[in-house]
């Protein structure tokens, strides 16, 4: 038996067992998924989905909306953290636009274009997004995703770039793990006091005129953000391609949350990278059993702790692959 083989051979390196921890998971976990005793990380990959809020117009974001549209120009010259951490641990990064209010001359080597619309609707009034729209988003993102994986890519991270966006994701928790709201719902991009209650408030009227929405894709539809249906469709196209899924913070673990309800059987493929210091994030972890990798109060998004956290796969997979067994001795 495969897993029985792995196990074995991870417990007979050249050191005590178990005592490479964690690793040890992570390398069975790799091995298993890609069924060798021998597993690879291939041309890994950063997908970030950048989109607009309908919902900033309520005032539940410390950010203008607009500082989207300016984080992608910076994504594309270079100057964001994710650009240097990718930079720094050897990942590609590609930048789509599914949403952002404002055109982009044209697109480069590191920008995707495929807007569905300018930005969400404000979901206190109406759904934030037609089914047809959804579905567009979550299209993009697997076209994405399989276009990496023609790359030869296995392994691939999901960011997003987003004013408002904890407010969808705050939500998205809400209804798909049934913690009360007020668990949900944090600071953000950096929110006073007065600016949570106020967020609060808020997110307290749209879950009650959306009360009506109990599937998944429904959900989504009137809750949720184009850059997170992006990522929910780029994650359930990983997932059927045999990828490895790196996990990042609240908002792209709130896309998971709907691309768990669809495939339950996702999270084999899934690693999750950190615990974000956003409030919600700790509980959205445990409702889907994972233990993220590190835990360095982050809560800026952007796949940062995918390419922070991909050091220690790499470990994994070389410790697996390259340390001596006991037989050297």
């Amino acid at each position: 038996m495969l897993e029985e083989r792995i196990r074995q051979l991870i417990d007979n390196k050249t050191k005590p067992l178990g005592a490479l921890g964690r690793l040890e998971d992570l390398a069975l976990q790799i091995a298993l998924l890609q069924q060798t005793e021998t597993p690879r990380l291939e041309n890994p990959h950063v997908l970030v989905f950048a989109a607009d809020h309908g919902l900033t117009a309520e005032g539940v974001s410390a950010y203008p909306a607009d500082v989207t549209f300016g984080m992608v120009h910076n994504f594309m010259a270079g100057g964001a953290a994710i650009n240097v951490f990718c930079k720094q641990n050897g990942l590609s990064l590609l930048v789509c636009d599914v949403g952002v209010n404002g055109s982009f001359d044209q697109a480069g080597p590191t920008l995707v274009k495929y807007k569905i619309r300018p930005g969400t609707r404000n979901m206190r009034y109406e759904p934030a997004m037609t089914p047809d729209e959804c579905a567009a988003a979550m299209d993009a993102g697997r076209t994405l995703v399989d276009g990496v994986r023609h790359r030869d890519c296995n392994i691939v991270g999901f960011g997003e770039m987003g004013i408002g966006n904890t407010s969808a994701a705050a939500l998205l928790m809400h209804r798909f793990t049934g913690f009360p709201l007020p668990q949900c719902v944090g600071r953000g991009t950096g929110l006073d006091d007065a600016g949570v209650a106020r967020k609060l408030a808020v997110l307290q009227a749209v879950a009650e005129r959306h009360a009506d929405a109990t599937q998944p894709l429904d959900v989504l539809t009137a809750v949720g953000g184009l850059e997170i249906a992006a990522i929910a469709g780029g994650m359930l196209q990983a997932a059927e391609n045999g990828m490895l899924i790196l996990v990042d913070g609240f908002i792209a673990t709130s896309a998971l949350l709907v691309a768990h309800a669809l495939n339950p059987s996702i999270l084999k493929n899934c690693i999750f990278c950190h615990q974000s210091d956003e409030a919600g994030h700790r509980f959205m972890l445990d409702f889907l059993g994972a233990k993220p990798l590190l835990n360095l109060d982050l809560r800026l998004g952007e796949g940062t702790g995918c390419a922070l956290a991909y050091p220690l796969i790499q470990a994994a997979v070389g410790m697996l692959n390259d340390m001596a067994t006991m037989d050297v001795l």
